[in-house]
């Protein structure tokens, strides 16, 4: 099964007949599974949604679980909460991964627990990427979740109020588990050195200090990297882990990127806000992430031309014409090459004058409608047989400018449109225009 970051009390859980878990995790078994916590004083991290006189810490403490869907990245304890839930509650542990089974196992699943019901013994399902399953997988669930037949332990790296039913979520509590902190994995790491899990091999301060950091939060990518230095250390090697040793086992980390998660929506969210704050070299890093991760250019182009509009306005009114250029571009070439238009247009955008001028002005005048209605507009501005004579032809007047109102009557004095200092020439023709008109 997916997600299982640590040892549940010294034991790697195998299933049982009727879906049970429970077997020693012998000692040839990996060190995350190995130092998989049994309590909650042995869990690191969370704190957030474990501190005292928090839900979920009074549900494990009174052995009352509820039915909950912890999100969060990789290695971040899902697996391990909830089997101390199911602990804590002396509940059967039943466990799937909704990659792998449908809806005829969670069928069975419930089937046992019913079983178990009648005896008085409560079933605690955890079901890994519980977002793979589809609709009709997930209302499977919902009368047995409903009546109190088993309680659901749902895992998502994914955004579930994206991915998972409404239905199922209001069953349900959302709880976010957070990417552990480098001081977090460090002390697991540590953790298994006092112990000795890893026999007589010495491991320098300064390994598990880049292992703590380079692990991206992630304790069983840490965990097992350790294992994997202290093995080559320890076999025909120095019996010594030093700073080399750790970068080894540890490689490059690859690039953690999910296109359809919440990353997806985070990077973007970090480039536009970086681009906007004008810091090219974040700009061109958040990029690099975002194709190093496989992102689709077109997703990113898009927002490029969005920001352009948005974020620059007429500061620069090039940088819209750049950004639907680079568009055409990534349509027309493609990656990889089409990623030097990218980072062309991203310089660009970075180091061009910013301005939301035109979009507060936009958002001004819709709030403005909402709050009041549409107020219908003067006669002489309609066209076909509802139209007034008397429209004042501004081409027909000095400069090209005439006085007529053609705000709806009543709102001659209302304004949206105030541009800023980087807008200095549309400034400048606006006070231009208003004194032509006759509005000032």
């Amino acid at each position: 099964m997916t997600d299982q970051l640590f040892s549940f009390g010294g034991e790697e859980p195998k299933p049982q007949p009727g879906g049970a878990s429970g077997s020693d995790a012998g000692p040839g078994a990996p060190l995350p599974a190995r130092m998989r916590p049994r309590t909650l004083d042995e869990l690191v991290g969370q704190e957030h949604v474990l501190g005292e006189g928090s839900s979920l810490r009074v549900a494990i403490e009174r052995g009352r679980p509820f039915s909950m869907i912890l999100h969060g990245p990789p290695g971040t304890g899902k697996t391990t909460l909830a089997r101390i839930v199911a602990t804590s509650a002396e509940a059967a542990f039943e466990e799937l991964s909704a990659v792998q089974v449908g809806k005829a196992e969670v069928t069975q699943v419930i089937a046992r627990a019913r079983e178990r019901r009648r005896g008085g013994r409560p079933t605690v399902l955890f079901l890994d990427e519980i977002h793979r399953f589809n609709k009709a997988q997930q209302d499977a669930l919902l009368p047995a979740v409903e009546d109190g037949t088993l309680t659901l332990i749902g895992a998502t790296t994914e955004n579930p109020y994206f991915s998972v039913n409404s239905a199922l979520l209001s069953r349900s509590q959302v709880l976010e588990l957070r990417a552990l902190t480098a001081e977090h994995v460090e002390t697991l790491l540590r953790r298994a050195i006092d112990r000795g899990e890893l026999g007589d091999v010495t491991i320098d301060d300064e390994a598990v200090a880049f292992l703590g950091t380079r692990s991206g939060g992630d304790a069983r990518s840490a965990l097992g990297a350790l294992e994997l230095a202290a093995e080559t250390a320890g076999v025909g090697g120095t019996g010594h882990v030093a700073l080399a040793g750790a970068e080894s086992a540890l490689q490059q980390k690859a690039v953690r990127y999910d296109r359809a998660g919440d990353q997806h929506y985070d990077l973007i969210s970090s480039w536009i806000k970086s681009t906007r704050a004008s810091d090219v070299d974040a700009s061109l890093y958040y990029l690099a992430v975002m194709l190093e991760g496989g992102e689709d250019p077109r997703f990113i182009v898009r927002r490029m031309v969005i920001l352009a509009s948005e974020d620059i306005g007429n500061a620069d009114p090039r940088a819209l014409q750049v950004a639907t250029a680079t568009a055409a571009a990534i349509e027309l070439v493609g990656l990889p090459e089409g990623a030097h238009a990218l980072a062309q247009c991203a310089v660009y955008l970075a180091l061009a004058p910013k301005s939301n001028a035109a979009y507060k002005a936009l958002g001004a005048a819709r709030a403005y409608v909402r709050e009041h209605g549409a107020a219908a507009p003067p006669g002489y501005l309609r066209s076909g047989p509802l139209a007034d004579e008397g429209y004042d032809y501004p081409h027909d007047r000095p400069n090209h400018v005439s006085s007529q109102s053609v705000m709806p009557p009543g709102l001659e004095g209302v304004r949206f449109y105030a541009p800023d200092g980087q807008e200095a020439p549309f400034a400048e023709r606006w006070a231009a225009l208003r004194k032509l008109r006759g509005l000032d």
